[in-house]
């Protein structure tokens, strides 16, 4: 753009800014405009306008503060309180290094320029003076002291400037500043930081120079003593820091160091509070780069800087400075807000006005808080609880019998807490709520609750209640907590028959969990109903499971016709031009590019990314033609290439979202969702560069409702470190707390069976954000769970692909190795997480093992043991390979592999293998599932042949995701699906193989060779055994 351009875009911006002063995009957007003009005093105008209404990092602060230092006269007085004014208002932002050494260097500065110009003002020569300055210095360097990494960046520049007094003193003043000078060193010896040993050196030097050669050896022992527990404080956290560096200073990274230091048993307070002024400041640096995920991270370490001040019981005027600069930094976090409202109550004066009242109109003012519904309940249950608390501890003017006058509320007063405005701003509440977001508030209806929970409690006027709960259920029609609060709420007024007829309406209504109110309804039945009722009843809830039922049917089949398309596609345009074969009849689809049940390279379903400890490796055959990882065509972008669009309104169609994004670029597929209560769509392009452009389509209208638009990922939780027991019901009811689910996908065990993780996605980025305070929570104890945004860019750092580069693999060892031998050698070279030593099928070691280390490092490390002489045998170790798949099991192998496999058939179609085996684990022991898409069919492999027939036997069918299993002995010769036939002839060839032992039988049977035309006939002999005929074979034995 021109300059013309400029000014006219940077005059719409102000525009903009004069009506959404809170907007923090418009204030980065109106910084750049300003300095793309050129003019100084734009730019000036525009970091001071940002520095008003935001707490703002030194990327602004800097250019500001070194413009005042040019724009005031600096030898007066009045310059030297502005500068200083505006580091006060810099350091009171955000802990910064960079401004707190300008700080110290312009006092440095204008001490000297006092010393030197005798004829200076008087009033500016006693604000230098060398004390004056000395405790401006040391009040600065403070600020930083905690930061063990830079603080000696101040430090020495205190030190440096005070030596150099020294040199110069005489009599008293040298006297005073050697003393001073020694407190300091002293200090400074049992604060933690980096450079303790160039400390105690220096210290060293000073005691030579100005102590008496008779104290110096008991004053550097004493100083030794001192400082050993610094040194030992910063040696323990050195790792953290050094994982800082590596990360470049990553918030999780942050995230992690901050709960190492709160599961101390008594957390350094020195050191905790610098770290999460270091990771607020990190954070609000990256949300000026506009990096997604950073407001959200600023909001939780703010949440939790202020929660550690108040159980550390750190003075009120430490806490309420932190609260107002954490309000001034996220104006729109409702949590910060609501903890601010909390403390300003317990510290609250019945003699002073209500600063609370004040600090609720800044936070509503600010128009921010409103547009989110899990900052919106916080502080209007904060304001709430002290009004109502107020209320009945005698402050209120107002009675009940006056609150409960006439049926209608007033509108909201804030003039006093009395009644009236107390549950008008509850109702106000309610209606920003519904406003706000069309299904409410994720965290289970909490300001009706309230509301009735005072109506009942308080005004003992349930009438009320009902009233409210009836207007809920009608809001929310779609929400089974809704109706059955309202159904609850009648029952209590003994209303039977009004409940029975919202249960008997509802019943048949599509809300998002029907069994809940059949449930429900069932109960009430059984307390209040008669045998009549209760027939009514149940057969009205047969009909309508038989119509949800229905219904979910067609809804997976029609997912599943579209997922099948989907597969058919990506696996179409993954394989090279040149490599394109005949088009087959039938396909296995392939997963999207999410999917943790495939690994991201072509690989064949014999093996995975990880080997098995039974597997040997095995150099790869010369001239294969598998597409590796990185070649052209192998792979479709598809996390960067698909935005997620939610909030649209029902009867949204493909056509209405391909106009909307005609002009972004070439659309690949769009894919519509009905959800019980919402819709939502992705829409992939052929090309990521066309998803900048789709973003900007976010709020965009289509049916007059704005719609949200984002990156798929963004809405997309990674969790991992969960006990083993938990499954995808634990999940779905932990996670759901926070918003919306739309889908849970879990890895498969296959390739490896430890594998613990799970992606987690929701219908809004805002829910996926608000989850994250799960991070850390320990589920069990010692075991703190993981939750991270799903970031495509961060794949490997979040799962096990690496895994191999982490791995040797040990050879020639004896058969009297244990893991435990083996553990021993690798320790010395790094953390271990795992020693897989193969075993045969008595137990005993097959000669090789496979170690996998934490790091990669460590592993390169290991190496160093190769030709280690362990049980008289030498032992050879090298890297392992990825590209090593074992296949060369001999046929008894293959046979006791097959003896202790089943085959389950009928699957539903979108079957995910780590769900599968989660439901058959309940009932035998599993070892590995492996999912055949195209024919709705899996092998199973259990621990045992014992195993096997227990599952076989199961007395009862097994139903999964709403299909009936059925279950038989695994036939075929390896857990593959048979290679495509063609229809003419037999349906497939069976195995010419050695009958193997049925289910740890140990019978033989004769090789039986069926030609291909014969099978088509021959059913009875040669098919899979069901249920029936396993039995007759236990009893023939």
């Amino acid at each position: 753009m021109d300059e013309s351009d400029n000014l006219e875009a940077l005059s719409n911006l102000l525009t903009e800014l004069s009506t959404s002063p809170y907007d923090f995009s418009l204030h980065v957007q109106h910084l750049r405009l300003a300095s793309a003009t050129r003019m100084e005093e734009q730019e000036n105008e525009a970091r001071e306008m940002f520095a008003n209404f935001f707490a703002v990092t030194d990327e602004v602060w800097v250019p500001l503060v070194e413009a005042k230092e040019k724009a005031f006269d600096i030898r007066t007085m009045e310059g030297v309180k502005e500068v200083l004014e505006t580091y006060e208002r810099a350091e009171s932002d955000y802990l910064s290094i960079p401004i707190l050494r300008k700080h110290v260097e312009f006092l440095i500065g204008r001490h000297a320029f006092c010393v030197e110009n005798a004829d200076a003002e008087s009033e500016l020569r006693e604000l230098c003076s060398t004390e004056a300055t000395l405790a401006a210095i040391s009040s600065v360097v403070a600020k930083g002291v905690g930061h063990i990494t830079e603080s000696h960046i101040l430090w020495d520049l205190q030190k440096d400037w005070e030596h150099e007094l020294l040199e110069s003193a005489r009599g008293v003043e040298r006297e005073l500043l050697i003393g001073h000078l020694d407190s300091a060193y002293l200090t400074r010896l049992q604060q933690p930081h980096s450079n303790h040993g160039e400390t105690f050196q220096s210290y060293s030097t000073f005691t030579t120079n100005f102590k008496s050669a008779q104290e110096y050896e008991s004053l550097l022992v004493s100083a030794s003593k001192l400082r050993s527990k610094a040194v030992k404080a910063y040696d323990r956290r050195e790792s953290f820091e050094s994982q800082l560096r590596q990360s470049n200073y990553a918030l999780v990274t942050y995230a992690a160091y901050i709960a190492s230091e709160r599961r101390a048993r008594s957390p350094d307070t020195f050191i905790l509070s610098t770290l999460y002024e270091r990771a607020i400041a990190e954070a609000a640096k990256r949300r000026f780069v506009e990096d997604p995920s950073a407001e959200h991270a600023l909001r939780m370490f703010w949440s939790g800087y202020c929660d550690f001040l108040r159980q550390d019981d750190a003075e009120d005027k430490v806490q309420l400075n932190t609260l107002k600069r954490a309000t001034k930094s996220v104006p729109g976090s409702g949590e910060v807000w609501a903890r601010y409202f909390r403390f300003l109550e317990k510290i609250a004066d019945d003699e002073e006005p209500d600063e609370e009242l004040d600090a609720y109109t800044r936070a509503m003012s600010a128009n921010l808080i409103q547009k989110d519904v899990e900052q919106i309940i916080p502080v209007v249950l904060a304001r709430a609880g002290h009004w109502k608390r107020q209320i009945m501890s005698g402050k209120s003017g107002k009675t009940i019998s006056s609150a409960l006058r006439g049926s209608e509320i007033r509108s909201v007063s804030f003039t006093e807490p009395d009644l009236d405005g107390l549950i008008g701003l509850l109702e106000e509440g309610i209606t920003v709520v519904r406003k706000s977001s069309k299904t409410g508030d994720s965290g289970g209806l909490r300001l009706e609750k309230y509301v009735t929970d005072m109506f009942v409690n308080l005004f003992e006027a349930p009438e009320r209640a009902v009233a409210v709960w009836e207007s809920t259920a009608k809001h929310y029609k779609t929400s089974y907590l809704a109706w059955t609060s309202y159904a609850d709420a009648l029952i209590k007024q003994s209303q039977y028959d009004k409940a029975r007829a919202v249960y008997a309406d509802v019943s048949t209504k599509n809300v998002d969990w029907p069994e809940a109110i059949w449930q429900a309804w069932l109960s009430f039945e059984h307390l209040y109903g008669s045998v009549e009722d209760i027939e009514i009843c149940m057969d009205k809830i047969e009909r309508a499971q038989n119509q949800v039922n229905a219904r979910r049917a067609r809804e997976a089949e029609k997912a599943s016709h579209q997922a099948f398309q989907m597969a058919a596609e990506q696996q179409a345009s993954n394989v090279p031009v040149t490599e394109v074969p005949p088009p087959p009849t039938e396909q296995a689809a392939a997963r999207e590019a999410m999917d943790v049940d495939v690994p991201q390279t072509m690989a064949s379903v014999d093996g995975g990314m990880k080997r098995k400890a039974e597997e040997s490796p095995a150099p790869e055959a010369e001239g294969s033609k598998r597409p590796r990882m990185g070649e052209p065509g192998v792979l479709i972008d598809r996390e960067n290439c698909t935005v997620f669009v939610s909030e649209l309104p029902t009867k949204t169609s493909e056509e209405e979202l391909r106009a909307l994004f005609k002009d972004c670029g070439e659309i690949r597929e769009i894919k519509v969702t009905r959800l019980p209560n919402a819709v939502v769509a992705t829409v992939e392009f052929s090309e990521r560069d066309s998803v900048p452009a789709a973003l900007t389509k976010d709020k965009k209208r289509i049916r007059g409702e704005e719609i949200a638009v984002n990156m798929a990922w963004q809405s997309t939780l990674y969790v991992t470190n969960f006990p083993e027991n938990v499954d995808d019901a634990f999940i779905r009811n932990l996670f759901g707390k926070y918003g919306q689910v739309f889908d849970v996908r879990w890895p498969s065990k296959k390739f490896k069976a430890t594998r613990r993780f799970v992606y987690v996605q929701y219908i809004s980025p805002s829910a996926a954000k608000e989850a994250l305070m799960l991070h850390g929570v320990e589920l069990e104890p010692g075991l703190a769970l993981n939750v991270y945004i799903s970031n495509p860019e961060r794949r490997k750092e979040r799962t096990d692909a690496d895994a191999d580069a982490r791995e040797v693999y040990v050879a020639g060892l004896s058969k009297f190795t244990t893991k435990e031998d083996l553990e021993k050698i690798f320790k010395t070279y790094g953390a271990i997480k795992e020693v897989r030593l193969s075993q045969d099928k008595d137990g005993k070691p097959k000669g090789f093992a496979f170690v996998e280390f934490e790091r990669e490092l460590d592993a390169q490390a290991a190496l160093a043991a190769n030709n280690h002489e362990l049980k008289n045998r030498r032992i050879a170790v090298t890297l392992a390979d990825t590209r090593v798949r074992a296949k060369r099991y001999d046929g008894n192998t293959r046979d006791e592999v097959r003896s202790r496999s089943v085959r389950i058939r009928n699957l539903p179609p979108g079957t995910q293998e780590g769900l599968l085996q989660q439901a058959l684990a309940k009932i035998a022991h599993v070892k590995r599932v492996e999912v055949f898409e195209n024919l709705n069919e899996a092998a199973v492999e259990l621990d045992s042949a014992a195993e096997a027939g227990r599952l076989l036997l199961v007395p009862d069918s097994i139903i999964f995701n709403g299909a009936t299993l059925q279950i038989s002995e695994e036939t075929g010769p390896s857990s593959r699906p048979a290679a495509h036939q063609p229809k003419a002839g037999g349906l497939f060839v069976p195995r010419a193989a050695v009958s193997r032992p049925r289910a740890g039988l140990g019978r033989e049977r004769k090789t039986t060779v069926v030609p291909a035309r014969q099978a088509s006939t021959s059913k009875g002999s040669q098919g899979a055994k069901g249920q029936d005929d396993f039995r007759k074979m236990l009893g023939s034995n």
